[in-house]
């Protein structure tokens, strides 16, 4: 739909044949959300068939590259999850779970390394964070995407195209997983529109994974 939309621009009457036509710069964003739910839709579609199957421990060499990938997401607060044993739990989706303390609490999904829901649980961390208010918590828990009014605040670090941790106003708990799709300052710049794509929430399949 959204492609669509864009290659509109490239039928104007007047256009040379052959000839390359020029985006305005207010398709930056809706270029950045096309390609990009292109690259993780795999991700998304395996979160609702997720199973566990291999389970083995790594070596310390890639247990180092594993938390190098963490630090790159979340900075200092990687030194949170850190184990001498580390297991990797592997499954039928498109991403990888580690094991810490017998908890799946890290998931690789090839492009970036994020805690899971568990992991955030377990090790609570001030990072790639956006806050929501208690209007937002019921549909958040359902695994809607996050919309711009609910929004109460974000961290600076929150980039687009990475992930981050939605949390409730009141306590701070973890509610969901997501994908900010706009850099911290331009999203809390607008005033409507999608902001956030869910990909992980309390009582999904991740959540539930057997192992």
């Amino acid at each position: 739909m959204c492609v669509r939309k864009i290659l509109k621009t490239w039928r104007a009457p007047g256009l040379p044949q052959g000839s390359v036509p020029v985006l305005s710069h207010s398709y930056t964003p809706l270029l950045l959300k096309c390609f990009f739910m292109i690259g993780t839709r795999n991700i998304w579609n395996a979160m609702a068939k997720i199973t566990g199957r291999k389970r083995h421990s790594i070596r310390k060499s890639q247990a180092s590259a594993l938390f190098a990938g963490l630090c790159a997401q979340i900075g200092e607060s990687a030194a949170l999850f850190m184990s001498d044993r580390v297991e990797i739990l592997e499954t039928n989706a498109g991403f990888a779970l580690y094991l810490i303390d017998k908890k799946p609490q890290l998931m690789d999904s090839g492009e970036w390394v994020f805690p899971t829901l568990q992991g955030l649980l377990e090790h609570p961390f001030p990072e790639r964070r956006i806050v929501v208010d208690s209007g937002a918590v019921p549909f958040v828990v359902n695994g809607a995407d996050i919309m711009r009014p609910g929004i109460v605040s974000v961290t600076e670090d929150v980039k687009a195209g990475c992930p981050v941790q939605v949390v409730e106003e009141r306590h701070g708990k973890p509610l969901a997983l997501g994908v900010a799709l706009y850099d911290a300052g331009d999203l809390m710049g607008k005033t409507s529109g999608k902001m956030v794509k869910t990909f992980h929430y309390i009582g999904d399949d991740l959540w539930n994974v057997e192992f």
